[in-house]
């Protein structure tokens, strides 16, 4: 278990001194903060690292609407795993030339492609999600294209009412928020928890 970000940093620095091309993953329920924790990681290693965010790999909402998959947005068959599968294998070859990466837009709810660009010569890629250890289809093929996993495993009431904050800070009403935080989010939440053993650190931030 991890709570000091320094120690973090230290930890995200050295792995981009590696002298290859390496892969973080970050990962946790939804509400974890994920997202957070990748943005300051990366921003503290000023130019060593680039984030590429599992969710520019969401299905479009008209293709969620065709399948029936809607009402379940987030859920680990509400994205396009094999692609996802496919970035990280190309961000591993090493190529000499830039690889663009999607990314998922929260006001517009839908995902704009080749819409990150990650350098060739960016030693760090940082990427985060819920579903980066999960084994089930091709998710199963992501854990062994990631050099480090960490788990955010923040105390579960705090996760809850950020993530419903969140989803009032998108336009969803105090009931629907809620709603949607302890039913479609919780059953997510604790298919990732299922995972948390698998990964290489457990963080727990302040």
């Amino acid at each position: 278990m991890e709570s000091s970000f320094d120690a973090l940093v230290e930890r995200a620095r050295a792995l981009a001194r590696r002298g290859t091309r390496t892969i973080l993953g970050i990962t946790g329920p939804p509400g974890a903060g994920k997202s957070t924790l990748a943005e300051r990681i990366v921003a503290a290693l000023d130019g060593s690292a680039c984030l590429v965010p599992m969710d520019g790999f969401h299905l479009a909402n008209a293709e969620l609407v065709r399948l029936g998959r809607r009402e379940r947005k987030g859920a680990y068959d509400t994205f396009d795993a094999a692609g996802y599968v496919a970035l990280l294998r190309r961000l591993r070859d090493g190529q000499d030339t830039t690889v663009y990466a999607p990314l998922f837009l929260r006001d517009i709810e839908e995902p704009i492609a080749g819409a990150i660009p990650i350098p060739p010569d960016v030693p760090l890629v940082v990427t985060e999600g819920n579903y980066l250890l999960l084994r089930i289809g091709p998710w199963a093929a992501v854990r062994d294209l990631l050099d480090e996993v960490w788990y955010c495993a923040p105390d579960e009431q705090a996760r809850i009412t950020r993530l419903i904050a969140r989803h009032e800070a998108y336009g969803k009403p105090p009931e629907a928020a809620r709603a949607w935080a302890l039913g479609s989010d919780q059953r997510n939440a604790e298919l990732v928890a299922e995972t948390r053993d698998l990964a290489d650190l457990l963080v727990r931030l302040p």
